[in-house]
């Protein structure tokens, strides 16, 4: 006979199972049917816009319900536009994603943006991949090396306040005494990537590895372009001979501004909802995230584009943006200053 003590437990147990069903009969009956917009903070053609479109072919249907993904492009002041949409005017129920710039994270911690944007409160998903962000010039450029940087002045592009390629050419040159100067205002790195290729402007930082591997292979095998540097927390295994960074000064204090910048490699392809989304809907895009990079088709499609994956889950994204939120005031006043144009 069972005891009459275990009655309560099972009680429990069964509440509790049956708790969690109606929580995922809820998520399906809203999900069903339904358009989830992916609003990608780039212009087509971008890595940013290759990994948004990737995603959404294949994020729905580890969603319950199965809604249609549809991405969307919202560009604008190097993608913060994007990031502040879904911030601060997007439906908090879990119908709207987006993704933006890895660097966007930092910039209302260094108070370079003044319209609403926490990112410690964001729905984060996760990111794809981490990723090695590059500077490069165009063949014809009088730079050709680093050490060039540092006498010639040429004409960097740039795409607005926060995005990687202006955050990076102004770390660079008033950090480390790069003569060049930001143009500013294109709307992705594909159309800085034209402007190069026009001769508008000499090169760009911030360009992605596997921007570069999924677009632009043709012009590293042609010698096209000129890699002057990489900024990532370990090197690219195909360009041993490009310095990192940190390799650029010994100098501590620019070292600590620098690593303030580089942690944001480690969520290159960051993806996110709006905050304050219901608990159990939140749950779910995360798991189906997750499952995303997981899935094997999604990986031989992103494998064929030559795109890479290494994904790091919701939590450590978020504990990473917490992390660099906690870093002592002197240091976010250096790093702000090295962002005055």
């Amino acid at each position: 006979m069972m005891s009459l003590l275990r009655l309560p437990l099972i009680g429990a147990v069964v509440a509790v199972l049956a708790s969690a069903t109606a929580h995922a009969d809820s998520v399906e009956d809203f999900y069903k049917g339904k358009t989830i917009s992916l609003v990608i903070g780039y212009s087509v053609g971008g890595g940013y816009d290759l990994y948004g479109r990737l995603v959404a072919r294949h994020l729905g249907k580890y969603i319950p319900g199965k809604p249609t993904i549809v991405p969307q492009n919202m560009t604008g002041a190097g993608s913060f536009r994007a990031a502040s949409f879904l911030y601060a005017a997007a439906p908090k129920d879990g119908t709207v994603l987006g993704t933006f710039g890895r660097t966007i994270a930092t910039m209302p911690l260094l108070g370079a943006v003044s319209a609403p944007l926490d990112p410690t409160k964001l729905t984060w998903l996760g990111s794809v991949t981490n990723e090695v962000s590059l500077c490069v010039t165009w063949h014809t450029s009088p730079v050709k090396v680093w050490k060039d940087a540092l006498d010639k002045p040429i004409n960097m592009g740039g795409e607005g306040t926060g995005a990687d390629p202006d955050v990076y050419a102004l770390l660079y040159k008033n950090v480390f005494g790069a003569k060049w100067k930001l143009i500013a205002g294109y709307h992705g790195t594909n159309d800085v990537t034209l402007a190069m290729e026009r001769g508008e402007v000499d090169g760009l930082c911030g360009l992605s590895w596997s921007t570069m591997r999924s677009r632009h292979m043709q012009w590293y095998v042609d010698k096209k372009i000129n890699i002057i540097n990489q900024a990532a927390l370990k090197k690219q295994p195909e360009l041993p001979d490009v310095p990192l960074a940190s390799e650029l000064t010994q100098d501590a204090d620019k070292l600590q501004m620098l690593k303030l910048f580089l942690a944001t490699q480690e969520i290159a392809r960051p993806f996110a909802a709006p905050p304050d989304i219901p608990a159990d809907r939140k749950a779910a895009l995360i798991a189906a995230f997750e499952q995303t990079t997981r899935d094997g088709e999604f990986l031989a499609e992103a494998q064929k584009l030559s795109m890479e994956v290494n994904p790091l889950g919701a939590k450590a994204v978020s504990d990473l943006i917490n992390e660099l939120y906690a870093t002592p005031k002197p240091l976010v006043e250096k790093a702000a200053q090295a962002m005055a144009k």
